[in-house]
């Protein structure tokens, strides 16, 4: 569905002073960046989701993709957005996001628990999200991320979530995980207590800090091969990405971790983190825990010879 496809016109100059726009010493031509001139030919939607749609290709210069938001384009650059129907129709986007509706675990009239696939994104970055995330099933409680698969919980009403996030806050919602690991401890089961904090040099990683916030994992090796080790994981705190970098430190990194490990033949291009087990308690003061099994990829790398 296209929504427009005309010439946008020119700002007025105090763009150039801002350095929203670039002038050409030659030619003197002015150039304007892509996602601040979209910001203008469509208000209905902010910078950040504009962005979003450049990035999915959905904004056309001249009749061809252009991918980046800094994109340098001429002032009588012919401009499109063409957004897929099930994006602008409410009853197509409703049905997707049904369609991708990952498998129910347990579910009441207060919570909702699944079982997330690896590469379903948490929570829409932004105010927009082009895929389906868990924010589309019910109100978020904690976050997985987009590569790690497992139980998660959700609310479906604000005291529910408000009850179950103070649970995760006061460290009385206990959570299990287990991960394929390259190489194998050299303790067999030991805990972890590093304390972590944001990477100045890449600032959406983590590293180990002796200035940093508090950080604990208990681990056990459930099994081992020549090449792999499956563990168990008990975080005691939820800090980001802590799982990761805790085993990258110990020089065991996760399979398949794209950012704290190495490339891998054997990752089939995803995390081998998996929240295995949740024990929380829900409305009506019932403790409980909700497992999901290993994903079949797990048996598929710890077989393999």
């Amino acid at each position: 569905m296209i929504i427009t496809g005309k010439k946008f016109s020119k700002p007025e100059l105090s763009r150039v002073i801002n350095g929203d726009v670039e002038l050409s010493d030659d030619k003197k031509v002015e150039k304007f960046r892509l996602d601040k001139v979209l910001v203008e030919l469509f208000p209905d939607y902010n910078r950040s989701t504009l962005q979003t749609f450049i990035k999915s290709g959905y904004v056309l210069v001249n009749e061809k993709p252009a991918l980046k938001p800094n994109t340098l384009i001429e002032k009588d650059a012919k401009i499109e957005l063409n957004l897929p129907e099930e994006l602008v129709n409410e009853d197509l986007k409703k049905a997707a996001i049904e369609k991708m509706r990952p498998k129910t675990i347990f579910e009441d009239e207060n919570v909702l628990v699944l079982d997330k696939p690896s590469g379903l994104l948490s929570m829409s970055k932004g105010e927009y999200s082009a895929e389906p995330t868990l924010e589309d099933y019910g109100l978020l409680v904690h976050r997985l991320d987009r590569d790690t698969s497992g139980v998660v919980i959700l609310g479906k009403n604000e005291k529910t979530q408000k009850m179950l996030r103070k649970q995760f806050q006061d460290r009385k919602a206990h959570k299990t995980y287990y991960a394929i690991v390259e190489g194998r401890p050299k303790l067999d089961s030991a805990m972890i207590d590093l304390p972590m904090s944001r990477n100045i040099k890449h600032p959406t990683t983590f590293v180990v800090d002796a200035n940093g916030k508090p950080a604990q994992t208990y681990y056990k090796v459930i099994s081992s091969n020549e090449k792999y080790s499956l563990l168990e994981l008990r975080p005691t705190t939820g800090r980001t990405h802590q799982l990761r970098v805790h085993l990258k430190y110990l020089g065991t990194p996760i399979l398949g971790d794209r950012v704290y490990g190495t490339a891998n033949p054997d990752t089939n291009l995803r995390l081998f983190l998996h929240a295995k087990t949740l024990e929380i308690t829900i409305p009506k003061s019932k403790r409980v825990t909700f497992e999901s099994p290993l994903p079949k990829e797990f048996d598929e790398v710890l077989n393999k010879r």
